[in-house]
């Protein structure tokens, strides 16, 4: 992309601090570039399209995956990157990236990973996983392990670490959150678990969204919720980011205050978002049908770590050979992770 129309805030590929093992640049893609096309040709980002979001695929095939939720916090993103002159390109990779490690059945799998870990003295974290993948776990050449990614897209997945995040990592973060609560609404309506009259009851935001369209056909009205939520999300979130810009005075990509975030909706917006979300919690995430699959999930996955602790061999061969080299418990976590 031409970098001389970014913000003097924004992360500039041009001066990208480079990768651990040093290679040749590219003729024709930026290094941003060159790490999104790793991503996506990975077989980590391919996998993602078998992840559970929230409904797993035998609800019907329009439910989001963690290859769809991907998509679209990148999608999101970049718009917003655009609008505050920050690098498309980064804040792409990030997003795409974002979700690598999670394992399968949602949140319900990590934590049942989490618990499994916890025996051995260990923990799971799918931003932590993330990262491992990208940096071991997959493999493009034989000259260094993993993707061999820029340090700026690697801080960028840095999630839960005390770092001085970009503007473009902390837009990463928010995008993921408003597509979070925008398909989630969309697929909470659309399996008939979340109605239109409880969400009016306990929504401020659904409420301003949901005016003047309770005579349209059902799949319309869906369709005009998600576009009024995510533009109403997506323009107070820019209005209040600029003048944040602007009250910190940024002239450079590096933050003095880095524990304050620049990229942020409105305390009124934040307010009204928690309360939907919050909706989401009690009525769509704890509800039987979905808690359901989220106890066979976590019996699977405790069951295969039980299996392939007492049984290595039915680990591929290329994962056994790793127990000579690592922990048992976590290789067959990066598996059971991976799957």
């Amino acid at each position: 992309m031409d970098e001389s129309s970014l913000a003097p805030y924004a992360i500039k590929a041009s001066k990208t601090r480079g990768r651990k093992y040093p290679e040749p640049e590219d003729p024709l893609r930026n290094p941003f570039q060159r790490d999104r096309d790793r991503i996506v040709h990975s077989k980590a980002f391919r996998r993602l399209s078998g992840k559970t979001q929230v409904f797993i695929p035998s609800y019907g095939d329009h439910y989001r995956s963690r290859l769809t939720h991907s998509l679209e916090v990148s999608m999101t993103a970049r718009d917003i990157a655009r609008a505050l002159g920050l690098h498309e390109d980064l804040c792409e990779c990030i997003a795409l990236a974002h979700d690598l490690g999670h394992t399968p059945f949602g949140h319900a799998g990590e934590e049942a990973m989490s618990d499994v870990m916890a025996k051995f003295g260990d923990h799971f974290e799918h931003n932590e996983q993330s990262l491992r993948v990208v940096e071991v776990l997959e493999q493009k050449s034989p000259d260094f392990p993993g993707l061999n990614l820029t340090f700026e897209v690697l801080e960028g997945l840095k999630k839960h670490q005390n770092i001085d995040h970009s503007l473009e990592a902390q837009t990463v973060d928010m995008a993921d959150f408003i597509a979070y609560v925008h398909h989630d609404l969309d697929d909470g309506l659309r399996s008939g678990i979340l109605t239109r009259e409880l969400l009016i009851s306990r929504s401020q935001l659904f409420q301003e969204i949901s005016e003047d369209l309770e005579n349209c056909p059902e799949e319309i009205q869906r369709r005009m919720l998600i576009t009024r939520l995510m533009n109403l999300l997506i323009d107070d979130l820019i209005d209040t980011t600029r003048q944040r810009i602007a009250a910190a005075d940024l002239k450079t990509p590096f933050l003095s205050q880095p524990s304050i975030p620049i990229v942020a909706f409105s305390e009124k917006m934040q307010g009204k978002a928690d309360e939907l979300y919050e909706c989401f919690g009690q009525e769509l995430y704890l509800h039987e049908k979905v808690m359901e699959h989220s106890v066979k999930g976590k019996n699977a996955i405790r069951f295969l770590f039980e299996c392939f602790s007492l049984h290595e061999d039915l680990l591929p061969r290329s994962v056994r050979e790793r127990l000579e080299r690592q922990p048992r418990h976590i290789v067959i976590k990066d598996y059971i992770a991976g799957m």
